[in-house]
């Protein structure tokens, strides 16, 4: 199946000079303040780019997911690595769970800002004690009367610091046997109170996209906040990943294919021994392996996407993908910044970020270790 036709180029071309106008020339700028501007993500907003799979009837072009991956694939190869997270997080992880298991009322109230860059969402599962183990989470909504009060604390929350509204996994009943059946989401808005957003946390790389704690103190929020029906939070959050992973794996592919052009251009430049880096050996076998790797990836990944589109389960391969792709573009990491030598080392070439920002791939949407065991479950092992 092919997934990109005239329409999907003529989008993609007005999309590269969206980012050639309005994005690129900030860059350094969003990385050293650490922040994307709000007015950022409106500009977005107003072009089209923001959620481009939203329905008409609250704003959006309705248009598929695969302009999604355009917006994804183009924001990474121009080296916008944290605003391609931030903006996959909120486009096509956090509002997905609002046009799905929102009410009418919920998505009327929520969704049109979400595609005009008004609302920036975040979801809210990881715990300072419990990562992908979402069954574990300490997070509770005690219901009373038309309010939940909810106590608990998040960590590691994309968009964290800038969001509107935060979709938060908690318990609202606690069943030992199965936990899961007592987990709920609920929509926290910006500015309820009990609701503290805490440090923005100093990451090793992804720079400007934040990541944030979040704290719940007898936060009290309306029933009518529930995102769908009590006790589902578990089943919804799973339904969702299988386009979470895909999305993370497609990220990591995308900046796997800018950090090997990008060497493979400096290493035809550079001279050692007489002779281009690129023509030595040793450095011409890497680059072949690389290249080897990252097509492999590609091709696995465009399966992926193209299976997705169609509504196929494809939970276990997109784990494969998952980790293997990302641990593929950690080794590409390392192998293209040694063919720059120690200039890889300076933030004079691009590699040295793209160096520190990889490195969270294997950890971000469940770690390798993770998607792993998803796989060997899936495998009845």
């Amino acid at each position: 199946m092919a997934i990109y036709n005239e329409e999907h180029n003529i989008f993609r071309t007005a999309f590269k000079k969206f980012i050639e106008k309005e994005l690129a020339p900030h860059i350094d700028e969003w990385e050293q303040k650490r922040e994307i501007p709000r007015s950022v993500w409106r500009k977005f907003g107003e072009y089209g780019y923001l959620c481009p799979w939203l329905p008409e009837k609250y704003g959006g072009s309705e248009t598929g997911f695969e302009y999604s991956m355009i917006i994804i694939e183009e924001l990474t190869r121009a080296g916008i690595n944290g605003a391609v997270v931030g903006i996959g997080v909120h486009s096509d992880i956090v509002a997905p769970y609002l046009n799905s298991y929102g009410n009418e009322e919920q998505k009327t109230n929520w969704l049109p800002g979400c595609g005009t860059g008004e609302i920036i969402t975040a979801i809210a599962m990881t715990e300072p004690n419990t990562g992908s183990d979402l069954q574990s989470i300490k997070t509770t909504a005690k219901k009373e009367g038309d309010y939940y009060i909810i106590n608990g604390q998040k960590t590691f929350i994309s968009n964290g610091i800038s969001a509107d509204l935060v979709i938060v996994a908690c318990k609202t009943t606690t069943n030992e046997d199965t936990p899961y059946k007592g987990i709920s989401l609920i929509v926290v808005e910006d500015g309820t109170p009990g609701f503290n957003k805490g440090r923005k946390l100093n990451k090793l790389g992804l720079h400007s996209q934040d990541t944030a704690e979040l704290f719940f103190e007898d936060c009290k929020v309306s029933v009518k906040n529930l995102l769908g029906h009590e006790g589902m939070g578990f089943s919804y959050m799973m339904k969702k990943l299988q386009q979470e992973r895909l999305v993370s794996a497609a990220i990591s592919q995308y900046l796997a294919e800018r950090m090997l052009s990008g060497a493979i251009e400096y290493s035809k430049s550079r001279k050692v021994f007489g002779k281009p880096v690129s023509r030595q050996q040793h450095n011409s076998f890497k680059i072949a392996e690389m290249a080897t790797e990252i097509e492999l990836g590609r091709v696995f990944l465009e399966s992926l996407i193209a299976d997705h589109l169609i509504g196929m389960d494809i939970v276990t391969r997109v784990s494969m993908a998952k980790w293997w792709v990302a641990e593929m573009a950690n080794r590409v990491a390392y192998n293209s910044l040694q063919l720059y030598g120690g200039y890889g080392y300076t933030e004079e070439y691009p590699i040295a970020r793209d160096y520190r920002d990889v490195r969270a791939h294997t950890i971000f949407a469940g770690s390798t270790e993770v998607m792993k065991l998803i796989i060997a479950r899936k495998l009845g092992l």
